[in-house]
């Protein structure tokens, strides 16, 4: 028992370890101002799910035989095999198995009020004679609950915009305002998120996958604002978001995108910029080369039980 405890400890720390510098090279390149916003969320994508697959133990039972140039840690197989021992592990599991039965809480009752939020907006179309519309293969609906736009849904997103949307913006900002959703939906963001917020479930106590939440909300609405200035609707945009947040206004945005109103402003209102293609292609490249330099330095140190060379 002792042994499987220790070689679980191990694997989960050189996993983490190697995740974290990868998170650290990510935080710095997305800090970098060139390079679209499109590419830096994919770059934090790339990151979260890092953080959540195990590709060093995955390498182990699948390839074990042929990585015999595989090497152990020593300092850290120590360090796993110690508090193994003894209450350390049993205490350290506790409060782990706390924090991530709170975090399972608190996102199931996100679920369970955004699934009834669009249960409820589904039902009263289905009922009015405003039922919607399709946008480029979208479903488009009409709800009185909802005070922002927003998608629903995670395997077969749909858009929801507020009753009266229509009146208050004028044809091209509601255009802005579909484009911005329909990147949203097409992208599946909100099983990205769902993804990542399972593995901020697991890894609640690393302030790299609370920072990489938090990057990937800002460059999700940033990255679909591109969108909208590709499509020269930027403008329109602005005056959506600034009649959307009027306080004197019924309908406002949702805490969640107002929170970065500064940056999409800033970034929309800007003049145009020149192409990003080769600043992206570049930060696009470095972070591949050091995520493919993490998931080696992984499978290098956890492809062969360290147990069994000591």
């Amino acid at each position: 028992m002792h042994e499987h405890i220790a070689r679980a400890l191990y694997y989960f720390e050189i996993h983490v370890l190697y995740a974290s510098m990868v998170g650290l090279a990510a935080w710095a390149l997305t800090s970098i101002r060139g390079g679209s916003a499109t590419t830096k969320y994919w770059i934090w994508v790339a990151t979260s799910l890092n953080f959540v697959l195990p590709v060093g133990a995955m390498a182990d039972k699948l390839w074990a035989s042929h990585l015999s140039w595989a090497a152990p840690l020593g300092i850290i197989g120590d360090f796993a095999n110690t508090i193994s021992r003894g209450w350390t592990a049993a205490i350290l599991s506790a409060v782990w198995l706390l924090g991530a039965t709170l975090m399972v809480a608190r996102l199931s009752s996100r679920i369970h009020a955004e699934r009834r939020d669009a249960r409820a907006a589904a039902d009263q179309s289905a009922h009015e004679s405003k039922r919607g519309f399709l946008a480029h293969g979208v479903p488009v609906r009409f709800a009185e609950n909802r005070q922002a736009p927003a998608v629903d849904g995670v395997l077969h997103p749909h858009i929801s915009l507020p009753n009266g949307i229509d009146r208050l913006l004028s044809a091209h900002e509601l255009d802005a305002v579909l484009i911005h959703e329909l990147t949203h939906a097409r992208r599946r963001d909100n099983l990205i998120r769902l993804i990542h917020e399972v593995s901020f479930c697991m890894l609640w106590f690393h302030p790299l996958v609370w920072i990489a939440g938090s990057r990937l909300a800002l460059y999700r609405e940033l990255s679909c604002d591109e969108s909208v200035i590709q499509s020269a609707l930027g403008e329109e945009l602005v005056s959506a978001l600034a009649k959307l947040a009027n306080p004197e206004r019924p309908l406002l945005l949702q805490a969640s995108a107002s929170s970065f109103i500064s940056h999409r402003l800033a970034r929309l209102a800007a003049p145009p910029q020149p192409t990003y293609r080769a600043a992206s292609m570049v930060l696009s490249s470095a972070f591949g080369a050091v995520l493919l330099w993490g998931i080696c330095g992984t499978v290098a140190h956890t492809a062969c039980c360290f147990l069994a060379k000591r």
